[in-house]
């Protein structure tokens, strides 16, 4: 992969010295992303406010400089040859939360744990957002992705989604529509805008039944995946009219190795990092899944985990 200049990554430090923007130079990924596989970031930047965002999406965009948004880090795996360009986090401001418990709304900055804001809505009793209780990722992630679980899905609950252009220029408010919610898909994944909030549209319910739902829901997840290894989630796409978890099983794959990376023995949709698995290993791994399930079944799956590199 072509490194950034030199005197380029140069300038993009002094630049964002210049803007207050905090920043690191050749960041293992596998620090940032649950799979704790991948190779090095040329920059990581972490942005606490929309003008230092803005700021650095337009230089980014005027020197020709790849860059990308990481959440959690929960979807995503970077490649043993790592990213040259800029990682972007989102912090500070993004991570704020304001609650309307009599309109039943909550504007969420775009780096809040799904975990947390579930957590912020059960004190005020609102509910319809249980579902994403146990899923592992930020707010932003779960946009880009449409994140669901459980019967549940960002497209049930999104009002609106304001986002900063890819080029740090315009910024405009999508409603629920204009986001174009599919399965695992937005259309933040095809026009390069960044969210930096939503409004979500709940309603009013009881706590202590809101509390009983996350709690069933936590256990019934902690019983069907490895929660206790690094992976991504659900490693590959549902294939219409099949679950892959049963393809994959249906295969033999249950168990099946490639270095350190594993078909999940609890639950064969997920691949993990059962010890020091690389990126590549994880990879290897899936086009072995790929192959096997298509020459058993026809099926081909497609990853559900972003890939980055």
């Amino acid at each position: 992969m072509e490194k950034i200049r030199a005197d380029l990554l140069q300038k993009l430090k002094r630049e964002m010295e210049r803007a207050d923007i905090t920043f690191a130079e050749n960041v293992p990924m596998s620090r940032y992303t649950s799979f704790k596989a991948g190779g090095n970031a040329a920059v990581l930047a972490e942005v606490r406010d929309t003008d230092r965002l803005r700021a650095l999406l337009a230089l980014t965009s005027q020197e020709g400089v790849p860059h990308i948004l990481l959440g959690n880090g929960s979807n995503t795996l970077f490649k043993d040859s790592g990213y040259e360009g800029v990682v972007i986090k989102l912090s500070q401001d993004f991570a704020k939360v304001s609650v309307d418990p009599d309109g039943c709304t909550a504007a969420a900055g775009t780096a809040v744990l799904l975990s947390s804001l579930t957590r912020t809505l059960l004190e005020e009793s609102i509910t319809g957002f249980e579902f994403a209780s146990g899923i592992p990722g930020s707010l932003g992630g779960a946009l880009f992705m449409n994140a669901g679980a459980y019967g549940g899905e960002m497209k049930q609950v999104v009002k609106s989604v304001r986002a900063i252009a890819p080029d740090g220029g315009a910024e405009r408010v999508f409603s629920a529509e204009e986001m174009d919610f599919g399965y695992r898909h937005s259309v933040l994944a095809e026009n390069g805008y960044i969210a930096v909030e939503a409004v979500l549209s709940l309603e009013k319910g009881d706590k202590e039944k809101i509390a009983a739902k996350m709690k069933d829901l936590t256990a019934r997840r902690n019983s069907k995946q490895p929660v206790n290894y690094p992976s991504a989630g659900s490693t590959f796409k549902r294939p219409e009219g099949y679950f892959a978890g049963k393809l994959i099983e249906d295969a033999g794959l249950k168990g099946v190795s490639v270095g350190g990376a594993q078909v999940s023995v609890l639950h064969s949709g997920f691949i993990i990092n059962k010890g020091n698995a690389s990126a590549s290993d994880i990879l290897d791994l899936i086009t072995l899944v790929q192959n096997r399930v298509y020459d058993q079944s026809g099926v081909m799956l497609s990853p559900e985990v972003r890939i980055i590199g």
